[in-house]
């Protein structure tokens, strides 16, 4: 897929947060897609929410179509909690992945993993079912290396570890106990013979970081940084130095 370790997906939930605000159909979801994926990125990634607030159903169709048609390598993630609107666009779409997500409906954002010990039986038959329609499914969870085990038992493929504490803990005293809960969570998950992907507040100034903790990360799931960064340098500009990040998060890992 590339010359890095980590992909890259571009989240562009904002993209559509903005364009929704007025009725011209600008910025467009699609044209951004193209400009990440022709600048490096990896894969894109929507969180369509029941209410629609940023990415709406017709975006998600139209991305399918555009990487189907044009860029048939990269991967396509849709986000979403498995009972509310997400099971519907795996039957129809089947994009190569999908991640399960606990929100609630009308959530701002994303801030928990799921509690496997409580939903454990009611995720294993959706688990299932995507699955048997050829889509990898990762599981949203949170830094817990006990967990692991369980995301595995239940079917998942991969996992995907909410960074938010990571980010809100880099630069400070407590960054370097947080990191190592993160990498624990990642050996963890990996022993378990899980993926690991990673995702929420990764920005260009701590991805490296993050990274030089936890190699074995797969896949980093990027949104409202990259976006916001990209309003300042462009889309190709942006993706370049996340690019750049993850390579030197790789070569600062090597031994």
């Amino acid at each position: 897929m590339s010359n890095y370790a980590t992909a890259l997906s571009v989240n562009l939930n904002k993209v559509a947060l903005v364009r929704n605000t007025r009725h011209l159909g600008i910025p467009s979801v699609t044209r951004a897609a193209t400009l990440c994926l022709q600048a490096g990125a990896h894969g894109i990634t929507v969180h369509p929410r029941p209410d629609a607030r940023h990415i709406r159903a017709d975006d998600v169709y139209a991305l399918h179509a555009l990487l189907k048609k044009d860029w048939p390598a990269a991967e396509f993630n849709i986000e979403g909690n498995p009972f509310h609107n997400l099971m519907d666009f795996v039957r129809e779409l089947r994009p190569q992945q999908c991640t399960f997500v606990p929100d609630s409906e009308g959530q701002f954002t994303s801030d928990h993993g799921w509690n496997l010990a409580a939903d454990a039986e009611r995720v294993r038959p959706l688990i299932a079912e995507a699955k048997s329609l050829g889509v990898r499914v990762s599981l949203f969870m949170d830094a817990d290396a006990a967990a692991m085990p369980l995301a595995r038992a239940v079917g998942a493929d991969r996992v995907e570890l909410y960074t938010e504490p990571y980010a809100a803990a880099w630069g400070s005293g407590t960054q370097k106990g947080v990191l190592r809960q993160f990498a624990e969570a990642a050996q963890a998950a990996r022993a378990a013979g899980l993926g690991v992907n990673a995702g929420h507040d990764l920005n260009r100034a701590n991805l490296a970081d993050f990274l030089r903790a936890a190699p074995a990360v797969q896949e980093v799931s990027i949104g409202h940084a990259l976006i916001a960064d990209a309003l300042e340098l462009g889309y190709a500009e942006t993706v370049r130095q996340y690019l750049a990040a993850i390579a030197r998060g790789h070569a600062q890992s090597a031994p």
